[in-house]
């Protein structure tokens, strides 16, 4: 009786994602691979490839090798200012890829129609109810809502103020998956049953055992509480920069630098605004890189939800997924 309820709640999330548990994995660059993403799908979740700044050529090998490793479904998240956008949707259409995820703000004319004619359900982040609709009206078969507590590229608002905006006014007309700050069970619940068809969740799959991500990456992540993951500056209000959650180390303050590099290249007209802000986006793919994989956590990006503090161990993704489902159906139980 104790996972029934839970079934039932986020039915619609499984049904729609082709999965057991209506549990995303957040798309972390270096982080969400084939390793992980497999690792997710093959526990009863639903993995997400991190595209970033990969090429279409370097996506292909990661859809392949993916699929070598799972035969349950998992999808495809893409950047909507990445300049090979449409090359990147051909080959997830090319693999027959169910889901893509597009992630960075309204994308540019066509995309959205590009996806759809691969056949793949769209799955779009939602900042404000009012984008939120715009994108239903576009098209988009699923939303995302994430609050500034998420790790990585945030917005203003909080997990909780989003989903009591936006929740109660599309929740029947459309899944929408709730992130940001999800570190328990307890918390799947609580959004469940205000209407999200499932979750999504990024940092406490970092230090899973299938996580290629290197052991002092993962060992910052465990010794970190909440409080020490917060949100980049922005030094320039005529540069505007998305501001991105991380552990607090040089890096943050190397960013400050680079932000007035950039925007001096900008005072000088050397550089258009969609190219400064596409430098920003390759800056922190290699800052996040050398942290992910080369464990330089000093001068790397240590991207970290405020979740971060709910990570106490490295453990494996199925043991990860078995905790939240369990916690989820308890905590439901009890309200019954």
């Amino acid at each position: 009786m104790t996972a029934q309820r839970l079934a039932e709640l986020w039915s619609r999330g499984t049904e729609f994602l082709g999965c057991e548990h209506a549990i995303l994995g957040g798309a972390m660059s270096w982080v969400s691979e084939r390793n992980l993403v497999s690792a997710i799908s093959n526990a009863g979740g639903f993995g997400v490839i991190a595209c970033g700044a990969m090429n279409p050529e370097l996506l292909d090998t990661e859809i392949r090798e993916t699929k070598a490793r799972t035969d349950r479904p998992f999808g495809v998240n893409l950047i909507t200012m990445h300049p090979q956008l449409s090359e990147l949707i051909e080959v997830c259409g090319r693999h027959g890829v169910g889901h893509i995820v597009l992630a960075g703000g309204l994308p540019p004319s066509g995309a959205l129609d590009k996806i759809k004619s691969t056949g793949a359900k769209l799955i779009a982040f939602a900042p404000a109810l009012s984008l939120a609709k715009k994108l239903m009206r576009s098209g988009a078969d699923a939303i995302v809502i994430e609050g500034m507590e998420a790790g990585g590229h945030i917005g203003p608002v909080s997990t909780s103020v989003l989903a009591q905006e936006i929740l109660p006014h599309i929740c029947e007309q459309i899944p929408v998956f709730v992130a940001g700050g999800i570190g328990r069970g307890e918390a799947i619940a609580a959004y469940l049953e205000m209407g999200a068809a499932g979750v999504q969740l990024g940092t406490r799959f970092v230090c899973a055992t299938e996580s290629i991500a290197h052991a002092n990456f993962k060992k910052a992540f465990i010794r970190a509480s909440a409080r020490d993951a917060v949100p980049s500056v922005q030094i320039d209000p005529r540069l505007p920069v998305i501001p991105v959650r991380a552990l607090k180390n040089k890096e943050t303050e190397r960013f400050a630098a680079k932000q007035r590099e950039i925007a001096e290249h900008l005072d000088g007209q050397r550089l258009e605004m969609a190219e400064a802000q596409l430098q920003i986006e390759h800056y922190w793919a290699g800052a996040l890189r050398r942290a992910v994989i080369d464990g330089d956590v000093e001068t790397g990006s240590v991207m970290a939800g405020q979740s971060v503090g709910m990570v106490t161990k490295e453990q494996p993704t199925a043991e990860i997924i078995g905790e939240l489902v369990e916690e989820a159906a308890a905590a439901l139980e009890r309200r019954r």
